[in-house]
């Protein structure tokens, strides 16, 4: 029926009331938007003028004012870094954000270029020969390129030793090289990305057996059995986790209450704020649950497959490319996957926690996925004898015994069990 002018101007105040006292649910995403938009200060803008700007003045500067010198290799490496940093500043300030905006939203666009463009050289790398694809890296570094010395690691593996009567401990001082804190910091940096200390913990020990199934294709696998379950195990890993876990705890219990920069009256609270903008702008809880029902037991098992297929493709890259341990890129692959990592991880647990939301694997869960099987990949195409080098039959035993455990248990706990009525 039609309403009178009045009637209507009546019934439009009572909704309005009832929108003020009972407001819509938003959904995830509006929520998010939300946040995003009262958190997004002018410091936090793209700058997308300015940048094309900068990137367009530099670019008259080389074609204009510049000699180009008549060295084919040097421009080439030139030209390959210009087109390298032309693409991280298209991506900087247009790709896509992630879940991650602090300390600033176009840091983890940076790094999510950078891990497109790492895995373009990847693919390269993978269609040379294996002879080229050695040689190539001499364009980055000249003293790459050339075999590696074979180096004893396993040794002596006395933890006291009376024939040295100088130091009988020396092979304790002997392992506590650089290694140490980096095992350390490495670990700490994994619980921060995992979020979950029985995860860690089964990762740390599953990778010592790979090194001890492993030890017969690489030699730097061969090691004291001290060395495998007190240094690594329980003193560095375990110290990691610990301290991992012990931060996960401050980070899950501290309140995220932001105030602007300028709105705080001391220079002790501004100097503070500063520092925070370095920790989450908020916290998310991984609760994995990992025997709640089959899709999660798969994705837990994929995530601790593909980190230990990570953790092994350290060591056979360094092996099939003759990179040395202490080579930089071999520290620069590490700040590349301790800031990619993360992101990944937060991106799977969406993808795996809430599909119905989240209907898509993320952009960088995609992209280190396939860096890791690219890797691998080129450690199979590089050096196959040493891949297929046979495992002993003792421990092939050991890891087909495991496999059908871990079969049995799954096929008891998501189909026998659910099929007795006893739940999952």
């Amino acid at each position: 029926q039609s309403l009178s002018k009045n009637q209507q101007c009546a019934l439009s105040v009572k909704c309005s009331a009832l929108m003020l006292l009972f407001p819509p649910a938003l959904s995830h995403g509006d929520i998010e938007l939300h946040q995003q938009m009262s958190f997004s200060p002018s410091g936090l803008r793209a700058h997308t003028v300015t940048v094309l700007f900068i990137l367009t003045c530099a670019l008259v500067y080389v074609t204009l004012l510049e000699e180009t010198p008549q060295d084919t290799a040097y421009n080439t490496k030139r030209g390959i870094v210009a087109s390298i940093l032309v693409f991280l500043c298209f991506g900087v300030t247009q790709a896509k954000d992630g879940p991650f905006t602090r300390p600033h939203p176009a840091y983890w666009r940076f790094w999510l270029c950078v891990t497109v463009v790492y895995e373009l050289f990847l693919i390269f790398i993978l269609f040379q020969t294996v002879h080229d694809g050695r040689q190539f890296m001499k364009y980055i570094d000249p003293k790459l390129g050339v075999p590696l010395p074979e180096r004893d690691y396993g040794g002596n593996c006395l933890i006291y030793d009376p024939g040295n009567t100088s130091d009988p401990f020396h092979n304790i001082w002997d392992k506590m090289d650089g290694f140490v804190p980096a095992h350390f910091l490495g670990w700490y940096i994994k619980t921060l990305m995992i979020r979950d200390w029985w995860m860690c913990m089964i990762i740390s020990v599953m990778f010592e057996f790979l090194e001890y199934s492993l030890e017969h294709q690489l030699p730097n696998f061969s090691e004291c059995w001290w060395d495998h379950w007190i240094m690594d195990v329980l003193v560095c890993n375990g110290l990691g986790i610990y301290c991992g876990m012990k931060t996960l705890g401050w980070l899950s219990m501290k309140p995220y209450q932001w105030q602007g920069l300028w709105n705080i009256p001391t220079y002790k609270g501004k100097i503070k704020r500063i520092a925070f903008q370095f920790t989450p702008y908020s916290w998310v809880k991984f609760e994995w649950k990992p025997a709640s029902n089959l899709r999660r037991w798969l994705a837990v098992l994929g995530i601790i497959f593909m980190f230990l297929l990570a953790e092994l493709n350290t060591f056979y890259l360094k092996f099939v490319l003759w990179m040395p341990p202490e080579h930089y890129l071999v520290l620069l692959r590490l700040v590349f996957f301790v800031n990619v990592g993360g992101v990944a991880m937060r991106e799977i647990y969406d993808f795996m926690d809430d599909p119905k939301f989240h209907k898509k694997l993320g952009q960088q869960a995609w992209l280190v996925a396939a860096i890791t099987v690219t890797e691998f990949l080129i450690v199979v195409k590089y050096d196959p004898n040493t891949i297929m080098l046979p495992i002993p039959f003792f421990i092939m035993q050991c890891w087909i015994l495991g496999i059908l455990l871990i079969l049995t248990w799954t096929l008891w706990r998501f189909f026998i069990r659910r099929r007795n009525g006893f739940g999952v």
